[in-house]
């Protein structure tokens, strides 16, 4: 794909949605990474359901060490990998308090020694909480950057190196959401849904399908065919 078709798509994710952000519910730095760890193979609408009952209760690390294992297991218990992500956010609660001071640390190699987060959960909370130019690649967005040719890679760090690479600097502060939320509601794993994509006409995948006129209907007909790209 060439610069000037990337620099396209990204621009008109921007004119769709000029302030994209996470869908999870968060009211602080914690908060934010504890819902990203929580979030790890979950839907983002399963963590929030949980967090409206967890966080008026404990949104400190302190007040969750308070709250206990057994506890916080109960208060999650509705997410996947529920008693592994109570255990790793509970040492990750005490690491916090005993090397951090109860804050978040803003440092990657710090996020990524806690308990439960890898690269992707530290590229939300720089991204997301302190406003990092980096690059969350989760599932959607290694499809959608190989699905349609924007950053073609083996593997997730391949990916992530392409697209700091290649997106335009503009766009790289909000480009994971856009992407995300692309990969999440119009170009989905099974059934992509080339018809409403707004960069359709800028997409390489090579089975899309989208509407086009016929020759018979005209310019100003509803009739179409799907064509092949």
């Amino acid at each position: 794909m060439n610069p000037s078709k990337r620099a396209e798509i990204f621009r008109r994710l921007r004119e769709a949605n000029p302030h994209p952000t996470t869908e999870l519910a968060y009211a602080s730095t914690f908060e934010l990474l504890v819902a990203v760890v929580l979030s790890a193979q979950a839907t983002d609408r399963s963590v929030n359901l949980a967090t409206a009952k967890l966080f008026p209760m404990a949104n400190t690390p302190a007040a969750i060490l308070a709250l206990g294992p057994d506890a916080l297991e109960q208060m999650i218990r509705t997410i996947g990998l529920y008693r592994t992500k109570a255990r790793n956010v509970i040492a990750l609660c005490r690491q916090l308090i005993d090397l951090h001071g109860g804050e978040v640390p803003r440092e990657r190699a710090a996020l990524e020694a806690l308990p439960g987060v890898g690269r992707k959960t530290a590229n939300v909370v720089l991204n997301t909480a302190f406003g990092e130019p980096t690059m969350a690649v989760d599932t959607h967005i290694f499809r959608l950057a190989n699905r349609i040719n924007l950053a073609p890679g083996k593997n997730v760090a391949e990916v992530e190196r392409k697209l700091l690479k290649f997106v335009p600097h503009e766009f790289l502060q909000d480009a994971h959401h856009w992407l995300i939320l692309h990969g999440r509601y119009v170009c989905t794993a099974r059934s992509p849904a080339c018809t409403r994509c707004i960069i359709a006409d800028l997409c390489e995948y090579r089975h899309q399908t989208i509407e086009t006129p016929t020759a018979e209907a005209g310019a100003g007909s509803s009739r179409a065919r799907p064509r092949a790209l």
